[in-house]
């Protein structure tokens, strides 16, 4: 299989680092509302949240060689069967972190009790965090999902409007860059200009993220805090939310050549 390189791996790699984080963020709200600490659960994911930004911002460029290292003579079955590997490990990356969720929860948990203690210190909660003592106490929280997480949950409680929302929006974000990038191939005379629209992809996704996701999830996590909700709600609703994300995922694989061929057909109202 010579479309399977080294490079291909490398880029698949941090595409599985960045949605593994990205799976977890889900997790913070349930961590923060857990310890009553919804504010010091954001904070300290931000350290996360930056390993996610730099292993995007270091894929970004190989991504892109992929196109100038094609085969000549068959670039766009080439490209599209490398592509499709890379949406396929933003895949494997969202499972590994579903897996690791009742294990995050726990100790991120712990972590924000921590930075408390610490008084906000990141510098001291690292080292805390790293010592011997600490890293064998937690191998001891580490578990694994059991269905009797979803034992509480019934299906006319999902709001499904939201569910398919967040479901197309994953759809967009992972192949933003992607897409472009083939759309470069399709119309190769204006590359550039194709290239450059992953930037508004990406932005238009992470708006709706914004708008219609964030805030819902957000006022729960408060009602919470402030014991005018369920725990069991929240944890619900984040279930959902991550399933909602594996399927845009998968969705993204049916996405991924039709947005390549918008950007391409919208370029021409842009050169």
């Amino acid at each position: 299989m010579e479309f399977l390189t080294e490079k291909l791996l490398f880029i698949a790699l941090f595409i599985f680092i960045i949605h593994s984080i990205e799976t977890l963020a889900y997790a913070v709200r349930l961590s923060g509302a857990r310890v009553k600490m919804i504010a010091s659960a954001l904070s300290l994911f931000n350290i996360m949240v930056i390993v996610s930004r730099l292993a995007n911002m270091m894929q970004q460029p190989f991504t892109g060689s992929l196109i100038d290292t094609a085969s000549k003579e068959n670039a766009l079955e080439f490209v599209e069967t490398q592509f499709r590997i890379l949406i396929g490990a933003s895949t494997v990356g969202t499972v590994f972190g579903i897996i690791l969720l009742p294990t995050f929860i726990a100790l991120f948990s712990r972590a924000i009790i921590h930075l408390s203690q610490e008084k906000g210190s990141v510098p001291s909660l690292m080292k805390r965090i790293f010592s011997f003592e600490y890293i064998k106490r937690g191998i001891t929280h580490f578990s694994l999902p059991k269905f009797s997480y979803l034992q509480d949950t019934r299906v006319k409680d999902i709001p499904i409007r939201l569910f398919l929302v967040n479901m197309i929006i994953t759809a967009i974000y992972t192949i933003g860059v992607l897409s472009a990038l083939y759309a470069a191939l399709l119309a190769p005379e204006r590359a550039s200009t194709a290239i450059m629209a992953s930037g508004l992809i990406n932005g238009i996704a992470t708006i709706l993220l914004v708008i219609f996701v964030d805030p819902k999830i957000s006022v729960i996590a408060d009602d919470v805090v402030n014991q005018r909700g369920s725990y069991n709600k929240l944890k619900n609703m984040s279930l959902m939310m991550v399933t909602s994300r594996l399927l845009g995922t998968i969705l993204a694989q049916l996405f991924f050549i039709w947005g390549a061929k918008y950007i391409a057909w919208f370029t021409k109202f842009i050169v």
